[in-house]
Parts: C-alpha cells; sequence; structure tokens
C-alpha cells in the first residue's frame, strides 16, 4: 500500500511506501503543467498500478485502455 500526496496546484506528488524494511518516499514535479488526477469519491482517490505509472510519467491516465484479446476458437 502506498500513501500519496498532492499539492494544491496538482504539479507535485510525494509517495510514502513501506517497503518491508522501511519508508521510501517518492517524490516528483511536473513543469509547466500538472497531473491530471482522479476524481475524489468519499475523500479518496482511487487509482490502480497502471494508472498511477501514467499518473507519474505524466501522461493524461484516463486515455489508457487495456488491451483487446481475441477470443480463442475452437478447434472442429
Amino acid at each position: 500500500m502506498a500513501v500519496v500526496f498532492r499539492a494544491k496546484r496538482a504539479d507535485r506528488v510525494k509517495i510514502v511506501v513501506w517497503d518491508g524494511s522501511g519508508l521510501v518516499m517518492y517524490w516528483k514535479r511536473l513543469d509547466g503543467s500538472g497531473f491530471k488526477w482522479p476524481p475524489v469519491v468519499d475523500g479518496l482517490m482511487r487509482m490502480n498500478a497502471a494508472q498511477l505509472s501514467a499518473l507519474l510519467a505524466g501522461t493524461d491516465w484516463t486515455r489508457m485502455h487495456a488491451p483487446r484479446m481475441q477470443q480463442p476458437k475452437a478447434l472442429a
């Protein structure tokens, strides 16, 4: 589990993670723009790992979609 803190201007993020031996803090700031944050629901923002990775890369995570898998064809 990670705890994510964001600045009011949405251009900075701090993430605190327990790695099993201690706390790790990750800090990042975007120059000239801000992060695209998810909506707040019941006081929380929820994201999966892929969405968080896209957010930290500075991309719009809302435009990410899972790749479509073709259904296997039955053998006759």
